[in-house]
């Protein structure tokens, strides 16, 4: 008998791919079996390359290699050298609907994520919002594997390292080691988009307060892009506990190690709020134009670790992206400092 091959397709933000490793993990474990690819960009393949031994990761290069119908069409014709038994499309996009119709004219067996657009379109609505929690995007991808005919139990993943965190001798010598006294405490203050992101003067006031609070302890900030390169090069200069890690990181694998040794991480909803989430650290999270109803809570992250205002305007958006109606993005701009460093303080402090 054909032993089984499933085939995991979820392209998109590293974010989105992120959630996937909880139930790939789970899916792996309870089926040893079985073997499982996952297709996505490159930059995931640090995520699943050393998941599980019956986990393989196929990356695509979907603006290049396999752009347009021709690129997908050669991208088929790869995967079905691969001899798949069962496609799971975690995205549910143009590009995958494609593939997906590929499959299905195959005669594979095929199941695709529900977003419950509609049920997101209720959320976001300014004139009819419908305020409830939506199936989270772990849910989601579960029911795919259910579908295709293998429940999965995702309770029993902890994090993608050992108890004791990710090696720190793998670190550059810039991070060192992490002292008895010490506080490490991470700050991820970007986001793709203005409505997920904490104004930088709010986030310095977090940044002193903090310092203030816990002298010995050593700020890692994460993120990369022009502002991040902006702040952190001034914070790191006027505060001497503060240290850009991605900048001193060679890797994502090393920003995982360091995440795994945080005390807490304090993140928008953001990748790196998953990020962290997948090494077990709690994730103080900021919440502005989106909101944790629609799904995007990081995995095991706890509801009153989520700060964020009660406005009629919000949520506004599911992804963040729209413009603030306001014009003003109160969402944000009203969240005292204060607030967000009482909750950082009580996670240290228990």
């Amino acid at each position: 008998m054909k032993k089984e091959h499933i085939l995991v397709i979820r392209f998109s933000s590293l974010g989105d791919v992120a959630m996937t490793v909880p139930v790939v993990w789970s899916l792996a474990r309870q089926y040893p079996n079985i073997r499982i690819t996952v297709l996505s960009r490159k930059y995931a393949r640090t995520l699943f390359d050393d998941l599980a031994p019956n986990v393989n990761f196929m990356e695509a290069d979907l603006k290049v290699e396999y752009h347009g119908i021709r690129g997908l069409n050669s991208l088929y014709r790869r995967l079905v050298a691969k001899q798949f038994t069962k496609v799971a499309d975690l995205h549910n996009v143009l590009r995958s609907e494609y593939l997906r119709m590929r499959f299905n004219l195959g005669r594979y067996r095929v199941e695709h994520i529900n977003k419950h657009r509609k049920d997101r379109r209720h959320l976001v609505s300014q004139k009819k919002r419908t305020m409830k929690q939506l199936p989270t995007s772990f849910n989601n991808y579960t029911e795919v594997f259910e579908r295709l005919g293998y429940p999965v139990d995702i309770s029993h993943f902890h994090s993608i390292f050992p108890e004791e965190g990710g090696n720190l001798n793998l670190l550059p010598k810039e991070i060192g080691p992490k002292k008895d006294f010490e506080q490490w405490i991470g700050i991820a203050p970007f986001a793709a988009h203005e409505g997920k992101i904490y104004p930088p003067r709010l986030m310095e006031q977090v940044i002193h307060q903090l310092l203030e609070k816990y002298p010995q302890c050593r700020i890692f900030f994460f993120g990369r892009g022009e502002q991040e390169d902006k702040y952190f090069s001034l914070w790191s200069a006027q505060y001497r506990q503060c240290i850009n890690a991605s900048r001193y990181c060679e890797n994502m694998y090393q920003e995982l190690i360091i995440m795994s040794h945080l005390d807490v991480m304090l993140s928008m909803d953001s990748a790196n709020m998953h990020l962290a989430s997948l090494t077990a650290v709690p994730v103080v999270s900021v919440w502005g134009a989106t909101h944790p109803y629609a799904g995007f809570m990081g995995f095991n992250q706890l509801k009153d670790n989520a700060i964020q205002l009660d406005l009629e305007c919000r949520p506004c958006s599911i992804y963040g992206q729209k413009p603030c109606q306001r014009g003003d993005y109160a969402c944000m701009k009203n969240i005292p400092p204060e607030r967000i460093v009482e909750r950082i303080t009580t996670i240290i402090n228990n």
